[in-house]
């Protein structure tokens, strides 16, 4: 008879842990459906301009999608 009434306490508590956690988790913006702002570079390798998702930053090279694929090793 403990052992259903400690089920039931334990499942309340990891629904409203699973549902808090749904929720922050789809807030993220990294998630959203919204369109990305992209930005104006030129690729480092083949000098093509080209455009990214994130804002470069002076000093660090960017890649076109093309020499990233090439230069990226998994």
């Amino acid at each position: 008879m403990g052992r259903n009434t400690r089920n039931k306490k334990d499942s309340k508590t990891s629904k409203s842990f699973s549902a808090g956690f749904k929720s922050n988790f789809n807030s993220d913006r990294r998630f959203s459906s919204a369109p990305r702002e992209m930005h104006k570079a030129k690729c480092a390798d083949c000098s093509s301009d080209c455009e990214v998702p994130f804002k470069p930053v002076e000093g660090k090279p960017v890649f076109c999608k093309e020499c990233y694929k090439k230069k990226k090793t998994w």
